[in-house]
């Protein structure tokens, strides 16, 4: 099964950048859908990015499209969330999710592993 742990989280400046990391332990990593979701205080968690095991589709969530991008390095079991043009409302726990490729990468209920969760906070 599947281990992640994210990394990469901190205090950032509006407009700044941040590069999240999540390393999987495992052999089947890439043939995992890798999803990126956050929860904010007070708030549902709520979908970021995914993508697929080949890395060729990737899917963002509108309020993060063009700023961040999901990438994979299936060499280094490795998923990235590169993270520009911050805002505060950007400011939440990052959580890095791995499961199976037959269920829609939107939900937070297909995925079955994940990691701890990062902490991103940004300042206005």
């Amino acid at each position: 099964q599947v281990q992640l742990v994210e990394s990469g989280g901190g205090l950032v400046q509006a407009g700044g950048s941040l590069r999240l990391s999540c390393a999987a332990s495992g052999r089947t990593f890439n043939s995992k859908s890798m999803g990126w979701f956050r929860q904010a205080p007070g708030k549902e968690r709520e979908f970021v990015a995914a993508i697929r095991p080949s890395g060729d589709n990737t899917y963002y969530a509108d309020s993060v499209k063009g700023r961040f991008t999901i990438s994979r390095d299936n060499a280094k079991n490795t998923v990235y969330l590169q993270m520009n043009s911050l805002k505060p409302e950007d400011t939440a726990v990052y959580y890095c999710a791995a499961g199976p490729t037959y269920y829609s990468v939107y939900s937070a209920g297909s995925y079955d592993r994940w990691g701890q969760g990062t902490q991103v906070t940004v300042s206005s």
